[in-house]
Order: structure tokens, then C-alpha cells, then sequence
């Protein structure tokens, strides 16, 4: 921020505490009130007591920014193409635009990355000092902060904001983007409609979260979804919706609400389908449990591959205690698990589907049987021949997979 800048600044500052206004809460106000100090300014600088702004209608979007947004950030929060954000440093400021990272010409000094990391929690309730130097928020938009502070980072404060964008709403959507199939689109929407346990897999920023909006786009409208997460993620039209998300421990270290206990609480508010944001720990075995009751489910899962993601969920469930092992946990995934997609992000940042396996229900040795009903096939992805083996779901629900896949060869 340019002296001129913070000059004009303090005087808003200064009038909005004189006024007892809250100009984050009405934007045509704080256009009102900056425009006005700029003219004020302006007046002034006429007369040679102080430096010309080069750009009047630049210094007013910034110090409105300032005021009721996120200060030099808001451009990129503004900017539809721009998907993710984050800080190295104060002069080191990246975004993200369909995948592909860039370094911005943004420079900060670390008080104003503290001031905004304070500004996006304001309305979380959340907190980040030195006894608890990580944080995870959602922002008014629906968007996740993350930030770690020194002296678990080296020197600044890191922060990573990933955008929640609405601009995927539903499977075809992602057909018209390239990320599936009609057929595989298809296919997916008769999981849902049939009750199958969905896991979605993939690395990070493979579209893990934006699979699952899609996914569950396509349940009947009379359904009661209940989501769990660490933090808010999911945005759902659903009309019939619970929405909870974890709870940091309060400075006495109380208070904290787990991804275990939520799960084992949605289990008490009749849900029709229950979503796991993602599992990542021990509360894989409460979503097993949950899976294994009959209820419907879907939940995201980092995996290098659709295989690798039901290995790794016959793993976690293990960090749940000694007395769990994998003679229950392994033949429990291979029976509540029905369908597992696979996500990647390529070189230049395209999303898409590589690879939809669905479970057989029987185990051999220690590692779970699965089909490849679909996979990557010269760029696209292409039904392999591969027949879902557990129909029962299907049959139940009234749908044939050949009407989709063809007949089994």
C-alpha cells in the first residue's frame, strides 16, 4: 500500500469509527465513504501539500478491497479463473488458474499477511497463535484457509486459500469438460441412484471434492444427506441437507469435536446417505461401520490409484487401536466398498477420471478382487468389457449396468 493509500485509509478509518457504520456489511456505503476521501485527497494534492494519485478509480478499488475485502488478495478472490491462492512469503504470492501455478507481482509485509489471516477467521471462530500455529477455516464464500505460523514454518506465515467455485454443478457438466464420459457419466448416476458405496480417490487438487458434488447431484431430491468434514467443502442444492464440520479445542483445550465423533453423531439424525469429506486417520473405521449397517455412503481418499485407495483404506482403520486388525477391517472394505473413482490432474493442469473399479466383495490373501469397468484408453476413458460383480443394489433399485455397459463379455 502506497503512502497516499494509507493515508486516505486511515481517514475512512477514522470517519467509519465516528459514524458507528460497519462498511463490510454494505458495499455501496464503502464506496461512498472511500470516493469521498479520495476527492478530499485529491483536493489537496492539487494545492502541492501532497503527492497526485496516478489513478483515482485504482486507489479507490484498492482501499475498498482494504476495508471490506481482502486487501491486495481480492483481486484474485474477485477473478472466477483464479482457484487457489497461497503465500510462501510476503513477496512471494502464487494463484492458481485451471491447475497451472504462477507467481503474482503482489508484495506484502508480514503484518498485513497477519491482518488478513485475522480477517478470514473473523467469522469462523477459529484461532491461530503459538499454541495452536496450524488452522483450518471456511470464509464466508465457502472457501478453505489453511495457515501454519513460525516456528513450525522457518520464518513467515504460510496461508493457502482454496476457492470454492460453483462452476461444476453436476456429472454432465464434467462431461462437457472433458473429465468424463457420457457412458461413464452415465454409469456413475446409477451407482448413486442405486445406493452403491462410493469412494473417490486422487492426489491433492485432482478434483477429489468437486467428483463428489457431482456425484451426489444425482441422488433423488427426497434424500436426507448428512456431510461431515474437517472443514466446509461441500456445497449441495440438496433440499433435505446436515451440514457439520470439526471444531478446534478452545484455549483451555476443551471443547474439540472430532471427524470420529461427527460420523458416529450423523448416524443419529436419519440419514438416507451419509459423505465423509475425506478420511485420513482413524475415523476410516467409523465410516466402515457406518458403510456396513446398510447405509449408503461416499467419502474422498488420497491414493496414487483406485486399487491403491482400497488398500490404503484396509490400512487406516488400524491407527484406530490395537484390537482392531486387518482380519476384520480388509473383508469390511471389500464388502461395503462398491464403487472407487479415481481422479488425476495431468502436466498442464486438466482434470479427469482415469480409472472407475468396482469391488468384487471377495478377498484374496490380503488384497481386495476388483473389476475395471472403466479406464484410460489413448487419452480416453473407455469401458473395459469389466462387469460390476455385486448386482444386489442394482436389481433392488430397478437398474441393469449392461443397459449402460453392454452385456458381459
Amino acid at each position: 500500500m502506497s503512502h497516499a493509500e494509507s493515508i486516505i485509509t486511515d481517514q475512512v478509518r477514522e470517519r467509519v469509527r465516528r459514524d458507528g457504520v460497519d462498511l463490510r456489511a454494505d458495499r455501496d456505503l464503502a464506496d461512498r465513504y472511500v470516493r469521498d476521501a479520495v476527492q478530499r485527497y485529491s483536493e489537496r494534492a492539487l494545492g502541492g501539500s501532497m503527492p497526485l494519485l496516478a489513478d483515482e478509480a485504482h486507489t479507490t478499488r484498492q482501499i475498498v478491497a482494504t476495508l471490506t475485502g481482502f486487501g491486495a488478495l481480492q483481486p484474485f478472490f474477485d477473478d472466477p479463473e483464479v482457484e487457489e491462492l497461497w503465500i510462501n512469503g510476503p513477496n512471494r504470492v502464487f494463484i492458481a488458474r485451471n491447475g497451472v501455478p504462477e507467481l503474482t507481482g503482489v508484495e506484502l509485509t508480514d503484518g498485513e499477511v497477519r491482518d488478513l489471516v485475522e480477517r478470514m477467521l473473523q467469522s469462523s471462530g477459529r484461532r491461530v497463535d503459538l499454541s495452536s500455529p496450524f488452522v483450518d477455516a471456511s470464509l464466508p464464500d465457502g472457501s478453505r484457509l489453511h495457515c501454519v505460523i513460525p516456528d513450525v514454518t522457518q520464518r513467515h506465515w504460510a496461508v493457502n486459500v482454496r476457492k470454492f467455485t460453483k462452476r461444476i454443478r453436476d456429472l454432465q457438466m464434467l462431461v462437457a469438460l472433458g473429465s468424463l464420459t457420457h457412458q461413464s457419466a452415465e454409469f456413475l448416476r446409477m451407482c448413486v441412484l442405486s445406493g452403491q458405496n462410493i469412494l473417490v480417490s486422487g492426489a491433492t487438487q485432482s478434483g477429489k471434492t468437486t467428483m463428489l458434488n457431482a456425484l451426489l447431484s444425482s441422488a433423488r431430491p427426497t434424500e436426507r444427506i448428512v456431510t461431515v468434514e474437517e472443514t466446509f467443502e461441500l456445497d449441495l442444492s440438496a433440499r433435505d441437507r446436515v451440514a457439520m464440520q470439526c471444531r478446534q479445542p478452545s484455549l483451555e483445550g476443551t471443547g474439540e469435536i472430532t471427524l470420529r465423533r461427527l460420523i458416529k453423531e450423523s448416524l443419529r439424525m436419519r440419514p438416507d446417505r451419509l459423505v465423509v469429506g475425506e478420511v485420513r486417520e482413524a475415523e476410516s473405521l467409523d465410516l466402515l461401520i457406518a458403510l456396513n449397517s446398510g447405509l449408503p455412503g461416499m467419502s474422498s481418499i488420497h491414493a496414487n490409484s483406485a486399487r491403491d485407495a482400497l488398500a490404503k483404506l484396509s490400512t487406516l482403520p488400524l491407527l484406530a487401536g490395537r484390537n482392531i486388525d486387518s482380519a476384520f477391517v480388509v473383508p469390511t472394505v471389500a464388502g461395503c466398498i462398491d464403487v472407487v473413482v479415481h481422479c488425476e490432474i495431468g502436466r498442464h493442469g486438466a482434470r479427469r477420471v482415469v480409472e472407475i473399479v468396482t469391488p468384487s466383495g471377495q478377498v484374496s490373501g490380503s488384497v481386495i478382487e476388483a473389476s475395471t469397468i472403466f479406464a484410460i484408453d489413448a487419452g480416453v476413458l473407455t469401458a473395459t468389457g469389466g462387469y460390476p460383480t455385486k448386482t444386489a443394489k442394482f436389481r433392488t433399485a430397478g437398474f441393469d449396468p449392461a443397459a449402460i455397459l453392454g452385456e458381459r463379455r
